[in-house]
């Protein structure tokens, strides 16, 4: 099916041009999406009196992304979420999820905006592509946490497999430690002259 395209879209063309892509394609994204029309005659003189009108409305809206862009991109939003001591999630995170931290950042944006090639099953840094305009993009860090100690942790660069080796590592430390202070004292008692004369019987004298 030919179809003329009224904005950018990645791997296909530039606004006005005039492509092939597979019916299914056009029917179920593009012409509901409003992205393209159906390459008749009609459609494509349509939009050559109305090209100078969507090229304005297409330079404003990228403009306005390239603002949101410049504002969001880079940024971390933390997703707390229950999960195993492995780090698999209860459940996942999806673009549902960060649409909604998004929101409560003061970033509104559409759930098909929201990049994912599958939803986050994982604690741990996770970063998500945002598409604000076919020309502008965004790339924002989610941390995935099972607490906000735990999202700082991450953010910090360890794993929650790394945070728990090392308070392993010190609880065994401390043990070792504890059980080093009770042989001291025990071998304290034992080299104690007054300990060893209390225990003498005095007919020995």
């Amino acid at each position: 099916m030919q179809v003329i395209l009224l904005e950018r879209v990645a791997k296909l063309g530039q606004m006005g041009d005039v492509v092939s892509v597979k019916p299914g394609y056009a029917r179920n994204f593009l012409l509901p999406q409003g992205k393209a029309l159906r390459a008749s005659e009609a459609n494509i003189e349509s939009f050559q009196s109305r090209k100078a009108e969507l090229e304005a409305k297409n330079l404003e809206s990228r403009r306005e992304a390239q603002d949101l862009a410049s504002r969001v991109d880079g940024q971390t939003h933390v997703v707390i979420r229950s999960a195993s001591d492995a780090g698999a999630l209860y459940g996942s995170v999806s673009t549902r999820d960060i649409v909604e931290v998004l929101t409560e950042a003061g970033v509104s944006i559409d759930r098909r905006q929201v990049v994912l090639s599958a939803p986050i099953k994982t604690l741990g840094l996770h970063e998500v592509t945002l598409v604000l305009h076919p020309e502008v993009d965004a790339t924002i860090n989610v941390n995935v946490a099972r607490s906000a100690e735990e999202a700082e942790l991450q953010a910090s660069g360890k794993t929650i497999q790394e945070a728990a080796a090392e308070e392993e590592e010190a609880a065994e430390f401390e043990i070792a430690e504890l059980f080093d202070d009770i042989g001291s004292a025990g071998m304290d008692d034992d080299l104690d002259p007054r300990s060893v004369g209390e225990s003498q019987d005095p007919r020995d004298n």
